[in-house]
């Protein structure tokens, strides 16, 4: 797991070696995670912690209690779709799948059905700047929604040093960034929404290596931020664990 990191180090700019910052993680304390749930969306929300897994027939979207992990509701996608991120938006929640452009609302707290909407190409990660609703689909470029119509209006292409970063999948919107996982990798980039360009990362590979989680496909995915507390978490797909980290400095 250490060497992704390193590969994805060594395959960026020198320059960006050099300018951008990276961090490693510093854990404020752990709670339990549910080693069932392949994470592809986090967020909190009133103190609840809401949390959306993927494959198909194992797709669910659930509301857990944050220190015990225990679910409190849940409901799940149908069983052909893979599930992918969630956001929050006024007293809905938006949800959408990997391939075929469908996504859901749902009512909350009852994650009741209220609805459906389309994108096109795939979905990954979803967050909101108060404004917009932000996605990634595993492109260098995030879509900003009208919350509502959830129709495009504005693309940014992230960047480190002028180079394209790809991969971006799970987002967290945190103190004016935007955070997002870099699929199969322990980092997360920090974004500025204005420009698009990575001002550094944070490094996950120590978490990473302290789950022990031996699958592959146990990436870290899953960023969550309580405004209120102004607590930052993360985790990843199948991990026994959910941390809670030190905000990075601005």
């Amino acid at each position: 797991m250490q060497r992704i990191l390193v590969l994805l180090l060594l395959l960026l700019p020198a320059s960006v070696q050099a300018a951008l910052p990276v961090a490693p993680a510093q854990v404020v304390r752990t709670y339990p995670h549910d080693t069932s749930a392949f994470t592809e969306g986090l967020l909190i929300r009133d103190g609840w912690l809401y949390e959306s897994t993927g494959w198909e027939g194992r797709s669910f979207i659930r509301q857990k209690e944050l220190a015990t992990g225990r679910t409190i509701r849940s409901i799940a996608i149908p069983t052909s779709l893979f599930g992918e991120g969630i956001v929050d938006w006024d007293d809905r929640l938006y949800s959408f799948v990997w391939h075929g452009g469908k996504g859901f609302i749902w009512t909350l707290p009852e994650l009741k059905s209220a609805g459906t909407w389309r994108y096109t190409g795939e979905g990954w990660g979803m967050t909101h700047d108060d404004r917009r609703i932000i996605m990634s689909d595993g492109t260098p470029v995030l879509r900003f929604l009208e919350p509502g119509t959830m129709k495009v209006v504005r693309r940014l292409t992230v960047t480190a040093d002028g180079q394209p970063v790809s991969q971006l999948n799970e987002l967290e919107y945190v103190r004016g960034e935007i955070l997002a996982n870099v699929w199969q990798t322990a980092l997360i980039a920090r974004i500025d929404p204005a420009t698009g360009k990575v001002k550094g990362w944070i490094d996950l590979a120590a978490l990473w290596n302290r789950v022990k989680v031996a699958d592959e496909g146990a990436v870290p995915n899953g960023i969550a931020y309580d405004k209120k507390a102004g607590r930052l978490f993360v985790t990843g797909k199948n991990w026994p664990t959910l941390f809670e980290i030190k905000l990075p400095d601005r």
